[in-house]
């Protein structure tokens, strides 16, 4: 099951300050908008969106449809695609993605420690 590229989604209480954070560790801005409070920071494969105020919990995140940076798939499973797998394996969803639309789309599941994972399509 390809879930898609990864990221994880960080709650923080000051962007700015945890940007300077994470550019002190070598990561660089690659998208968002600081008006908005939300940027997304790249080191290598690695990519860690920085959230104020619009999450209560950090997340792991999935984006169908995207590689690491962000571009286009070619092929990739659907969202819904991959909802009913999970299903049909007795996930239990916190928000399901509407089966009966097409294109953009999202579902939360938690792992067995609360941790809310977020599969997100954007296309």
């Amino acid at each position: 099951m390809q879930l898609g590229a990864f990221s994880i989604s960080l709650a923080v209480k000051d962007l700015a300050a945890s940007r300077a954070f994470y550019e002190k560790l070598g990561f660089e801005v690659t998208g968002g908008e600081a008006e908005e409070n939300w940027l997304i920071l790249k080191n290598g494969d690695c990519v860690v969106g920085l959230f104020q105020g619009m999450f209560e919990r950090n997340i792991l995140t999935f984006n169908p449809g995207w590689d690491g940076n962000a571009k286009p798939l070619e092929s990739f499973a659907d969202v819904r695609e991959l909802q009913k797998l999970l299903k049909a394996r007795d996930v239990t969803f916190e928000k399901e993605a509407d089966e009966t639309t097409t294109g953009p789309e999202s579902f939360v599941i938690l792992d067995p420690d609360g941790n809310p994972i977020l599969v997100d399509q954007h296309r």
